[in-house]
């Protein structure tokens, strides 16, 4: 560190023996400069700054419920995608490239809005894999929910709060 602050002050001097003109640090970052960007700063109107909103989103929600054609739905986007299948049954088309694997599934997460998520893709080998998912139907709640939209026998009650 001190050999630096040596060889900069070196430096000055040398610039300032040979008269080569080298300006002072003084004279580019002085007052005039600073004067200016006060004047800059004085300029600029100030912008009203918005609060975040402390509101909580609504959870998104899972609740899927399949079209009532999904199989056709599903066999014309594999027969669009991977084309004919050769053993005549699109159920067996296979999906193992990955390519068209994701061309289908995501254009099925678009048009169904409801998409495989990222733990369940590995299971997705065959047309029929992606058939099985999304003929099944997804509920919104939870276990305890259920419990109490469901009818308890009258011996049977459920005490949320103590």
């Amino acid at each position: 560190m001190a050999a630096a602050v040596g060889l900069l002050a070196a430096g000055r001097r040398l610039c300032v023996g040979l008269g080569l003109g080298c300006t002072p640090r003084r004279a580019l970052w002085g007052e005039q400069s600073r004067k200016q960007e006060k004047e800059v700063e004085d300029s600029v109107i100030p912008q009203e700054k918005n609060e975040p909103s402390l509101i909580c989103p609504p959870p998104r929600s899972r609740k899927y419920d399949p079209p009532g054609n999904i199989q056709s739905i599903l066999e014309a986007r594999v027969k669009e995608i991977c084309g004919p299948s050769p053993a005549g049954d699109w159920q067996q088309t296979s999906l193992k490239d990955s390519r068209l694997k994701y061309q289908l599934l995501a254009q099925l997460a678009e048009e169904l809005g409801h998409a495989v998520p990222n733990s369940q893709l590995h299971l997705m080998c065959s047309a029929q894999d992606v058939l099985t998912f999304y003929s099944t139907p997804v509920k919104d709640m939870s276990k305890f929910d259920e419990l109490c939209a469901a009818e308890l026998p009258p011996n049977l009650k459920i005490a949320w709060e103590r």
